[in-house]
């Protein structure tokens, strides 16, 4: 502090003390206590950290998603077979049969704002190569399903018009199924699968679609729905041939809600369904998916910024303290500035340029470790590195704003004391 009380005996009173001697001395002492000084601004780097990583991922998740759900086509429908009741009480999804192929066709011809529409039977089953087997999941498609689900093969090719005709025994398989039937091995093509004991060709591998919440896209089998229907399932509907679910692709977006009234109407009345019976049908929509889950993304990041929010008012508590017990445990130092000429608004921005320090010091160590934080998580779970540049900027100015809030008091208090009365304490 001798170094300090000199350069104050410097300024004649009542002159002002240039910033960069202000923020010498100011960096000097805290660098003089670096323990305290460390602990003062741990708040503000676990806030800044939080809020920054914390938004990163949530921006990321979203993004990845969105990514997904696109990949799949944001201008689809898909019409699922719904769960009835029986009595009061609601049947599992897949009890019962209420969509058909007919259903399909009959969508194909009649909603004039379907450009695509593809039907399929999905059912989970054993397969087994040579010494491997693996539990996956088997869709019974038509030949629309590739076009409706953005979905084609990377090698060989998709199952043809007459294969899907005289239900041929051929399939495509997704990149998760051929690593682990086939290992390493490049002879996949041609080869031989059994599924539920069916002797299946396969010609062709799906290029990778990567997952999709806990669903792994490229953990699929497509077969033709005649086979599917006939050999593994076995037609369950009263009439036709039964299917879980019906896609229907619209030219655009705009053409969605067009699309979603017309299937409605032509189900219901295919089904002789009136009003106020219940549909025994679901109609989702692609893009209400993505919109639905953005807003819910973005309110979950809102309240758990907010939360780390709450660290930074910690920390700005923390600093206000700390400074309060500088002040006190510096009583006779300012008392001998205050003797050898330093004025009330040197004392008022010494302290308080101490305090932004401290605050500037841990939002920079926050955010960098909040950038570190994000880029982990998002290598470690495999979604987007998205830093969002306002964050960075909001909470370098959160931590600007903590420190001036946080240091006007101790300052102040340390600028209003007697020099008479400091010179005393001990």
């Amino acid at each position: 502090m001798i170094q300090g009380l000199y350069k104050f005996k410097k300024v004649p009173n009542k002159q002002t003390v240039p910033l960069t001697e202000i923020l010498s001395m100011a960096v000097e002492t805290l660098w003089s206590n670096k323990l305290r000084t460390g602990l003062t601004m741990l708040g503000v780097v676990i806030g800044i950290a939080s809020v920054i990583a914390i938004t990163s991922v949530g921006q990321g998740v979203q993004k990845s998603v969105e990514q997904q759900i696109q990949a799949l086509g944001t201008d689809v429908l898909q019409v699922l077979a719904g769960a009835p009741r029986t009595g009061n009480v609601r049947q599992g999804l897949g009890s019962t049969s209420t969509l058909t192929w007919e259903d399909a066709k009959a969508i194909a011809q009649q909603a004039p704002s379907a450009q695509l529409v593809s039907a399929y039977l999905q059912r989970s089953a054993q397969v087994v190569y040579a010494g491997e087997n693996t539990s996956t999941t088997i869709y019974g498609t038509d030949l629309n399903y590739p076009e409706a689900r953005n979905t084609y093969p990377q090698e060989g090719r998709f199952f043809n018009q007459d294969e899907l005709d005289s239900a041929k025994q051929v399939a495509v398989i997704g990149p998760t199924v051929k690593r682990t039937l086939f290992g390493n091995s490049t002879k996949v093509i041609g080869e031989q699968i059994r599924i539920q004991g069916e002797t299946y060709q396969v010609i062709g591998v799906t290029e990778p679609k990567g997952s999709q919440g806990p669903m792994d896209r490229d953990d699929q089998i497509f077969i033709p729905l005649t086979s599917m229907s006939g050999r593994l399932v076995g037609n369950n509907a009263l009439t036709g041939v039964s299917v879980n679910g019906i896609l229907i692709k619209a030219s655009n977006q705009e053409q969605l809600e067009a699309a979603q009234f017309q299937v409605t109407n032509i189900l219901r009345l295919r089904h002789e369904i009136y009003p106020p019976q219940i549909d025994d049908f679901r109609i989702t929509n692609q893009a209400d998916i993505v919109s639905t889950f953005t807003n819910v993304v973005g309110l979950f990041t809102i309240m758990v910024v907010a939360i780390a929010g709450i660290s930074l008012v910690v920390g700005g508590i923390g600093i206000a303290n700390i400074m309060l017990v500088s002040v006190v445990e510096r009583t006779r130092e300012i008392g001998i500035r205050k003797a050898v000429g330093a004025t009330n608004s040197a004392i008022l921005n010494q302290f308080l340029t101490e305090a932004i320090v401290i605050s500037i010091l841990g939002g920079g160590i926050g955010m960098g470790s909040g950038i570190l934080i994000a880029f982990a998580a998002a290598s470690i779970f495999k979604f987007p590195f998205v830093i969002s540049v306002l964050s960075v900027i909001v909470g370098f100015g959160l931590s600007l704003f903590v420190g001036l809030v946080a240091g006007v008091i101790p300052a102040r208090n340390a600028s209003k004391l007697d020099p008479i009365t400091a010179l005393r304490s001990d």
